[in-house]
């Protein structure tokens, strides 16, 4: 994706940055000029080194999203580093190493913890950084849902029903923030071949393939794919969008 300078001068956080989808999300925003926060539970600074590197600004912070004191450390820390917060991409969430089964065989301790990562992760993030959006009057909240929640993909339950309410958060949060300029948005992506996905043997022939022949376009999903509607959400060019839902699948899921 060519750079356009379209997020100059902005501060992003992605949540769930130190690999695959996430980290390509920070690549994004940051070759379209944003300083980039990458977050995770896991050690991101290789991601933030490489984005350094490209001539971009990027702080990488440990972070667990169910944490509401590792959240709150990290939305401090972003407004140390560079003095404001305009994107938040709420991104972090189990999935790629999930195994699929039957709901009867998901264990109430794996359903709360589906719940904790992808929805109250998702919620303790906007509750930390909508101070800092409020007081400039301006920011882009992207939420990351997925073409499950609109195709009622079987055999994984807590996953998609954590997807579910990520939309439903969404455009209530859209609601509550619209009067001070906050955009909240989802992106929904289909079934995308990231590092985690590409091990798991979950995904490997018949139900990849199943996935790809649901598409118009009929080819495996790439992170890169990603990345042209999430520079879209939070650029400018879309400040009179909020509240919706944007599937990037190939057409598989249209609505």
């Amino acid at each position: 994706m060519s750079s356009t300078g379209r997020l100059q001068g902005k501060v992003a956080i992605v949540t769930g940055a130190a690999q695959g989808i996430g980290a390509e999300y920070a690549r994004a925003l940051a070759a379209e000029g944003a300083a980039v926060v990458v977050a995770d539970v896991l050690d991101a600074n290789p991601v933030a080194q490489e984005i350094a590197a490209g001539g971009s600004k990027a702080l990488a912070m440990i972070c667990d999203v169910t944490d509401p004191q590792s959240v709150q450390a990290m939305a401090a820390a972003t407004l140390a580093a560079f003095g404001k917060i305009d994107i938040l991409v709420n991104n972090a969430a189990l999935f790629g190493k999930v195994t699929r089964k039957p709901f009867e065989d998901i264990e109430s301790a794996e359903w709360d913890r589906m719940m904790a990562v992808n929805v109250r992760g998702a919620f303790e993030c906007v509750k930390a950084v909508a101070p800092a959006m409020r007081k400039q009057q301006y920011g882009k909240i992207v939420n990351i849902a997925s073409g499950t929640v609109f195709k009622g993909a079987p055999m994984l339950l807590h996953y998609v029903t954590s997807k579910g309410a990520i939309v439903a958060m969404s455009r209530s949060l859209a609601r509550e923030l619209g009067g001070d300029g906050i955009r909240v948005n989802t992106l929904a992506p289909g079934l995308v071949m990231s590092e985690n996905v590409l091990n798991n043997p979950d995904w490997k022939g018949a139900a990849g393939q199943n996935t790809v022949n649901s598409r118009a376009i009929k080819r495996e999903s790439t992170p890169a794919d990603m990345c042209g509607t999430l520079v879209y959400l939070c650029a400018p060019d879309s400040d009179f969008v909020t509240g919706q839902v944007l599937v990037v699948d190939g057409g598989a899921v249209m609505h």
